[in-house]
């Protein structure tokens, strides 16, 4: 989860609640590892939230409820947590499924009713012994950390899920349990689910910034410069999070060798400035103790000239509160705004929100030249219900 957003400028405590709520609507905050993507339920809190969790075996082969959804009867041959009369061992049960299990189960109940996933011993023992939720967070990744890329999907997909759904102070306080070593392997590994890559890549810089040895450190930050650095077409899934595991190990440093690529320039690829937007974000957000928010906000800005980013990039700026580009982002209405009324938003927003004279005179001039647009664009950047 984050804290509270600081200004590299200063607070402006005086503003309008109305620019407030248009800062709030023009830019959503990270979520806990912003690289990991959607995330379910893990299985420790699926086992926590039921009041009963058994080993079962299928007696019928799988059907459709009153409404459609597939369920499929069991014997319940033992209760791992939880019981009452209705769960003794031997009691039938009927429990929703995703498919049709051939094998023991794991059935939970919960407010009264039954799911059940297909289980070998080892998914059974690892329900059984994952870390309560409510154990200390760090505590219960350095477990999980052990699991990743597990030879069974299902425990592997859980350990992934735990760290997708963690907060990232704790994710780093974990790193000392994370292997280097396969971690780096499975940056370029084409076997690991390509969803999970921005993980490894942001977890290989933490181990980089945790090593002790410096030749360690080098080869964790070797390992992501060659990922970065290897041939890929427009969309490379977790590239971001290749690059917010450099800045994590890096610093500035790695925000330089970001640059260097050409990745903050107007020409580079539209997936790759995206996915430079988002370790921006993250550094923004996580990584003021490694990398100044002055040089978040600098790099940020450079990209206010790329065109598949130029509307994102203002957005961040004005929840950045980073009030130097007024100029450029004004010069987006006329360059990228008559077409783009995305561009026109974030312009609107930016100028509305800033707390400079300068700011306010660049929205009059567009006012002046473009009024119908200029107060769409502002309302637009409100959101709805705060006209």
């Amino acid at each position: 989860m984050m804290g509270p957003l600081m200004t590299v400028t200063g607070s402006h405590n005086a503003w309008p609640v109305g620019v407030t709520m248009m800062l709030a609507a023009l830019a959503a905050p990270a979520a806990a590892c912003p690289f990991c993507g959607v995330v379910g339920e893990s299985l420790a809190a699926r086992r926590d939230r039921s009041d009963i969790v058994a080993v079962g075996e299928p007696t019928t082969d799988v059907r459709r409820d009153a409404v459609g959804l597939p369920v499929q009867s069991f014997v319940v041959r033992q209760v791992l947590r939880g019981a009452d009369a209705g769960a003794a061992t031997d009691a039938d049960i009927v429990a929703r499924v995703s498919g049709a299990i051939g094998g023991l189960a794991v059935l939970f109940r919960s407010a009264e009713e039954w799911t059940a996933i297909p289980a070998e011993e080892p998914l059974i023992a690892h329900v059984v012994a994952a870390p309560a939720v409510e154990d200390p967070a760090a505590r219960r990744l350095a477990w999980f950390a052990r699991r990743l890329e597990h030879p069974d999907p299902v425990i592997a997909e859980d350990a992934f899920t735990e760290f997708g759904l963690a907060d990232f102070a704790a994710v780093r306080e974990a790193a000392p349990a994370l292997d280097t070593a396969p971690l780096r392997d499975w940056l370029v590994d084409p076997a690991i689910d390509p969803r999970r890559r921005g993980f490894y890549g942001l977890a290989v810089g933490l181990t980089a910034a945790a090593a002790r040895e410096a030749a360690d450190r080098a080869a964790a930050v070797a390992a992501l410069v060659a990922a970065i650095d290897a041939p890929a077409d427009d969309f490379r899934a977790g590239f971001d999070g290749l690059l917010g595991g450099l800045l994590v190990a890096e610093g500035p440093a790695g925000l330089d060798a970001i640059a260097s690529r050409g990745l903050l320039d107007p020409d580079a690829r539209p997936g790759d400035q995206r996915h430079v937007l988002a370790a921006l974000r993250f550094a923004w957000e996580y990584l003021g103790d490694v990398l100044p928010r002055v040089h978040v906000a600098r790099a940020t800005a450079r990209l206010l000239a790329a065109p598949a980013v130029a509307a994102d990039a203002a957005v961040d700026l004005a929840r950045y509160e980073w009030w130097e580009g007024i100029d450029d982002v004004e010069a987006l209405w006329d360059r990228l705004g008559g077409d783009d009324p995305l561009v026109r938003r974030a312009v609107a927003g930016y100028l509305a929100a800033c707390p400079l004279p300068a700011g306010r005179a660049a929205l009059e001039r567009l006012r002046e030249r473009d009024p119908d647009r200029v107060a769409e664009a502002l309302a637009a950047a409100r959101g709805p219900g705060n006209r």
